[in-house]
């Protein structure tokens, strides 16, 4: 607390006035070109210290989150308001001295002063700065070249510059008052992240929760679990989201006993129309509609009707063997990591989920007591110049049967060859029409669809309007977060194999598929793949989902 209390006395002693104070705006362009709409960048020196900030701050109209620094001899306090509530403060000793500077015989004026050059390396950008020594006072609009003079002009990589436009005497010199309950010194990793997170919006969804197969895996008033505990469910209130914003899915997993490799979903439950597959998580995977196309089997909830709306896919990812639980398993030259991080964008649903309340769930099929331990948080980061996604979003088919461990078929639709079939009604014209395709082949044995490559064609009214054949081929360079994946006589490792479109470890990206402009009315859609025929007990699948986008 003593460094604190020292960082307080510091920080509170600024005077809010005192003689030869220069206050300084800079201006940053890009490629020889001003950037629109800036926000100038002010500094205040005089003989001891020098305030980087910024014309809106001083204005008062500045938005969350924004910083201030207060560089005096070697240290620099940052100082960033969260929010109207938050405030935080962190000292950085270390920065200024270890700059290195190679001095530059070339001179120059700016803005009638004598500047001098110097350079330095950082991150592998170069960094010039032009600085002088006529006004006898130090500052900078950065941290770089705080004691060098007072820095008029920054050049990062010969093309961003941030430059003085105006140097003006004043007698008004910026104070901060931090003896406020709402302002807190924190260490400087710590503002870091405090100040990175307050960029954007997190919604926490779930929260190191056990996705597993027991019968005493039991609801409770925020989880919901269903499928003897393979499926857990939550209602998220989502805010307004403003135009053009990102929007991303962060799964963590671990092992929390599985050793295998298994699908994983993360899924929206659309409740637009009259069923929804709610009702199939509480009533049983018979109450959903079903799909047939033939071939004797009927499939539960997996196209839309004109009464129901399939599962929303936000992303598809698959376990690796083990990951963290069997890291004791140990190999020459592996360090395995501890937890896998998947991450998804997602933007373009956001009309699904804008100032809506919705279910949102995750599913991981195994059959072990213990099975994964998983976090699920949704990120939402402002574009100021963002442009708007697509408006009109429509859940066509989800194979990917989340209910596997209560009974919903697995998708073996494709050995017959009307394949998938979905038919659907547009209201008004679709422009820029996209499939959102998501495409993953399982049957896991030699001869099985996990490891075959096998051609997906896509059909619009009846006309062939895509086809691709989904395959990864860089599951070695998961290596790592597979410590129970098994090694064979011939130098291999399970979770090295080539794959239908996923790798033990990975999420598995959509394909987006252009349509072009759908008329009103009534169209069908049909996916047709050359599955593979069963085996003794052994069979292929297809995990299959599609959303129609557009405007």
């Amino acid at each position: 607390m003593k460094k604190y209390a020292l960082l307080f006395l510091l920080l509170t002693s600024l005077t809010t006035f005192a003689q030869n104070v220069y206050k300084i705006t800079y201006i940053r362009s890009s490629n020889g070109t001003t950037i629109e709409n800036q926000d100038p960048i002010l500094v205040f020196s005089n003989e001891k210290e020098s305030i980087i900030t910024t014309e809106s701050i001083m204005e008062t109209k500045a938005t969350f989150p924004y910083e201030q620094s207060w560089v005096t001899g070697n240290q620099q306090f940052q100082i960033a308001n969260l929010d109207a509530k938050r405030i935080i403060v962190t000292r950085d000793t270390t920065s200024i001295p270890k700059q290195n500077f190679e001095l530059i015989n070339e001179k120059r004026k700016i803005l009638g002063y004598v500047c001098k050059k110097a350079k330095t390396i950082v991150n592998s950008n170069t960094i010039e700065v032009w600085y002088t020594n006529d006004l006898n006072v130090k500052g900078s609009p950065t941290i770089l070249g705080q004691k060098l003079g007072l820095v008029l002009e920054v050049v990062r990589n010969g093309n961003f510059v941030i430059a003085a436009s105006k140097v003006e005497k004043t007698s008004l010199f910026p104070s901060f008052d931090l003896n406020k309950e709402n302002t807190k010194p924190v260490n400087t990793l710590t503002y870091k992240d405090l100040l990175w997170k307050s960029r954007f919006i997190t919604i926490p969804v779930f929260k190191d929760e056990i996705i597993n197969f027991s019968d005493a895996s039991k609801s409770n008033d925020s989880i919901l679990r269903f499928a003897n505990g393979t499926i857990i469910l939550r209602k998220i209130k989502f805010p307004e989201i403003k135009k053009g914003s990102q929007i991303f899915v962060d799964l963590t997993e671990q092992s929390n006993g599985d050793a295998y490799d298994r699908t994983g979903s993360v899924f929206m439950i659309p409740m637009n129309k009259k069923k929804s597959f709610l009702e199939g998580l509480q009533n049983g995977a018979k109450t959903l509609p079903f799909f047939e196309n033939g071939n004797g089997k009927m499939y539960q909830g997996v196209v839309a009707t004109e009464n129901y709306s399939p599962l929303v896919e936000l992303m598809r990812f698959f376990t690796p063997f083990g990951i963290k639980q069997y890291n004791y398993l140990q190999l020459k030259d592996k360090t395995w990591e501890e937890q896998v991080n998947y991450r998804q964008d997602v933007s373009e649903l956001t009309s699904l989920i804008n100032n809506q309340e919705v279910y949102i769930g995750t599913f991981i099929g195994n059959y072990d007591k213990g099975g994964h331990k998983v976090s699920v948080n949704i990120t939402i980061h402002t574009e100021e110049n963002g442009v708007a996604k697509s408006s009109t979003i429509l859940p066509l088919f989800n194979t990917t049967n989340v209910m596997e461990m209560a009974g919903q078929e697995y998708g073996t639709m494709f050995n017959s060859d009307k394949g998938l079939t979905v038919t659907f009604t547009l209201e008004k014209d679709l422009k820029k029409a996209r499939l959102r395709y998501i495409t993953t082949g399982h049957g896991g044995w030699e001869n099985g669809d996990e490891f075959l490559p096998k051609k997906n064609t896509i059909f619009l009214d009846s006309k062939e309007a895509f086809h691709i054949t989904p395959w990864r081929e860089d599951c070695g360079s998961y290596r790592l977060y597979n410590p129970a994946s098994g090694n064979f006589a011939n130098g291999l490792s399970s979770s090295d194999y080539s794959r239908s479109n996923w790798c033990p470890g990975m999420v598995t990206n959509p394909i987006y598929i252009d349509l072009g402009e759908l008329k009103a009315g009534t169209h069908t859609i049909q996916v047709k793949i050359p599955q593979g025929a069963p085996e003794g007990g052994s069979f292929s699948a297809w995990n299959v989902s599609g959303v129609l986008i557009g405007e």
